[in-house]
């Protein structure tokens, strides 16, 4: 995992810990990581493993599977990463609303992925040459 994968995902986890409005010894409690090693996490210094991200993905009350994607041990989700974090970021929403609602829309947009897959495995591979002028007139 490079520098800037591990800033990225220090940075979702203060975004997220910070939409929650939990500070980050509350986080750092919840999540049982010490409060030095969470901020160093957050600040990119620090390579969190799956088992960390998914204790602090446990704290934050969001999917490890959220961590993992954003520290580059998972693929991304199908969908837009702006819907997605739109749909993470909505104060709204309680936290299994979300999940239910961002597995909803990966779904949908795995589903219009596998749709346009097959109509364009259907289409015909070969063009019909253009008529010139005069056999259309014909």
């Amino acid at each position: 995992m490079n520098t800037t994968v591990s800033s990225s995902v220090g940075e979702f986890i203060r975004t997220q810990r910070n939409a929650a409005q939990v500070s980050l010894r509350e986080l750092s409690r919840r999540a049982g990581v010490s409060n030095p090693y969470l901020s160093q996490v957050e600040r990119g210094l620090r390579k969190p493993s799956a088992e960390i991200l998914a204790q602090i993905a446990r704290g934050l009350k969001i999917s490890a599977e959220t961590l993992y994607e954003q520290a580059g041990i998972l693929d991304r989700r199908s969908g837009t990463a702006g819907t997605v974090a739109a749909l993470r970021a909505d104060e709204a929403l309680s936290e299994r609303h979300k999940a239910v609602l961002l597995e909803l829309y990966e779904t949908y947009t795995r589903e219009h992925a596998a749709q346009l897959a097959r109509e364009q495995a259907a289409a015909p591979t070969t063009t019909a040459p253009t008529p010139t002028p005069q056999e259309e007139t014909a």
